[in-house]
């Protein structure tokens, strides 16, 4: 575990990004070309490396009070001082108070997890596994492209249902709300959900292409 996790409450600089949600465990590729950002970047790099992403809402203008710290792995400088990062997902976030605003915005943050659970999630998230499976056969079979369930799918609840989540595309509210969540067992359950309305939308839209003549 790293230091940072020990700690419960810590400032972080913050990144609001419009209708992206990072989770645990995912990459997050950035292109930096806002002078602000670029200021923070450069003071990240000489630091911890490690910095806040939170939802933003552009119809809004609501920036999410949750969110997940990411850790710069690789960064490129471009020319302008622009630079090319790819962060990676470390733990979730809820800021308490913004400390500064600018030229960009430092928040207190505190740490969040998901509170222990009682349950066996073993067959939860087998189910999840294999709805996972058959969306990707369904999508394979719809776009005739050859997609397969990556190799390195998480296979414990908490890790597999971050996966999931952060795999959802064109849905960052739903998203949102999975990253808020502090239950295994609910978010796991609500991605079953989502699974099955997009299994059962690809078998019917698959069934149709089945039936009528291509060309």
């Amino acid at each position: 575990m790293s230091s940072s996790s020990s700690i419960a409450v810590r400032e972080l600089p913050l990144f609001p990004l419009p209708e992206v949600v990072l989770f645990p465990g995912r990459p997050l590729p950035l292109h930096i070309f806002e002078y602000r950002y670029r200021i923070m970047m450069n003071t990240i790099l000489e630091s911890d490396r490690r910095f806040g992403v939170l939802m933003l809402d552009p119809s809004q203008g609501e920036i999410a009070t949750v969110g997940c710290c990411a850790e710069i792995l690789h960064f490129h400088r471009l020319p302008d001082d622009r630079m090319k990062v790819l962060t990676l997902g470390q733990q979730r976030f809820r800021v308490l108070e913004y400390t500064r605003e600018k030229p960009y915005r430092v928040g207190l943050v505190e740490w969040i997890e998901d509170n222990s659970s009682e349950y066996d999630l073993r067959v939860l998230t087998t189910d999840v596994e294999q709805l996972l499976r058959d969306v990707i056969h369904l999508s394979a079979k719809l776009t005739d492209q050859k997609l397969e369930i990556p190799e390195d799918l998480p296979t414990t609840p908490r890790e597999l249902s971050y996966w999931v989540a952060g795999n959802l595309y064109g849905v960052a509210d739903e998203q949102q709300a999975l990253l808020e969540m502090q239950n295994t067992k609910e978010r796991l359950e609500r991605e079953a959900e989502i699974l099955i309305s997009t299994r059962n939308h690809l078998a019917a839209r698959t069934a149709l292409k089945d039936v009528l003549p291509s060309g």
